[in-house]
């Protein structure tokens, strides 16, 4: 990428495990309008994967992938193995802080040490100008936007707002592994989400929400829901209530089927 950079072009990078749906290809479309050069990265990373069986059944569709990101008109694809990325097994340790015991940091530990390791190789030696991340993983973009600002990288991030299907269902690659039952039940965690921000934005205590929301989960045996939070949307900190200076988004994560989903809400 340095002969783009030497004249002057910016390169876009867009980094994914592959499994590609279309709101993959929208961070693509916005690399394209905005960045000179797109590149994906496809690699299924293991050092973020604190369960093994989870990693073992992360869909792997490289071929199909490639096909899509030509037909995108992808300028290059960077797909290396497991080897290339980790010639030695990765002793450094990342501290998010406050980002690393809440929510998918409570729930996965390791999982953003992983995160921010294998990104900030790709950013080594992709040497992007911008890099484009999906709003859907809210609390990942919050510890890249650290991860740059910490260590002076060289770059801005652009994050994408999260595609959804008909139904509400954030678009993701695990949503290939749902089962038919557990898709047609899938659309409660989006309707969940909307009900909680318009509660709120009426001025609905958010205890009395939460609450809510986490009744009618537990109505439902075929659903475990692991958390269902109100956190400032750029520190990620746990919230209790809106106030007229800070963003605000509702977060959730839910196991549906055996199947584990995450999604979000801004909140005005």
């Amino acid at each position: 990428m340095a002969a783009h950079r030497g004249v002057h072009q910016t390169v876009g990078l867009v980094p994914t495990m592959g499994a590609l749906h279309q709101g993959h290809l929208s961070l693509v479309k916005r690399s394209k309008a905005y960045s000179d050069i797109t590149v994906v990265s496809i690699f299924v990373n293991p050092a973020q994967f604190n369960n093994a069986a989870d990693l073992a059944r992360y869909p792997r569709t490289l071929d199909e992938d490639c096909a899509l990101l030509e037909a995108a008109g992808v300028d290059y694809v960077f797909v290396p193995d497991v080897k290339e990325m980790y010639p030695e097994p990765a002793v450094l340790k990342f501290d998010f802080g406050t980002l690393e015991t809440t929510l998918e940091g409570e729930f996965r530990p390791g999982h953003f040490n992983g995160v921010g390791i294998i990104v900030s190789k790709l950013f080594h030696i992709i040497h992007p100008s911008q890099v484009y991340f999906g709003q859907k993983d809210l609390q990942q973009v919050a510890v890249i936007k650290r991860l740059i600002r910490d260590l002076s990288f060289d770059l801005e991030i652009i994050v994408v707002p999260t595609l959804r299907e008909e139904d509400g269902l954030a678009m993701s690659s695990r949503n290939t592994l749902l089962s038919d039952e557990a898709r047609k039940l899938s659309p409660i965690i989006y309707r969940s989400l909307s009900l909680a921000k318009d509660e709120l934005l009426k001025g609905v205590k958010w205890f009395d929400v939460k609450k809510q929301i986490e009744a009618a989960y537990q109505a439902e045996p075929r659903l475990r829901l692991e958390y269902f939070e109100l956190v400032q949307s750029d520190t990620m900190e746990i919230a209790h209530a809106l106030n007229d200076y800070d963003t605000y988004a509702i977060c959730a994560a839910c196991y549906i089927g055996g199947i584990r989903l995450i999604d979000n809400l801004i909140v005005a």
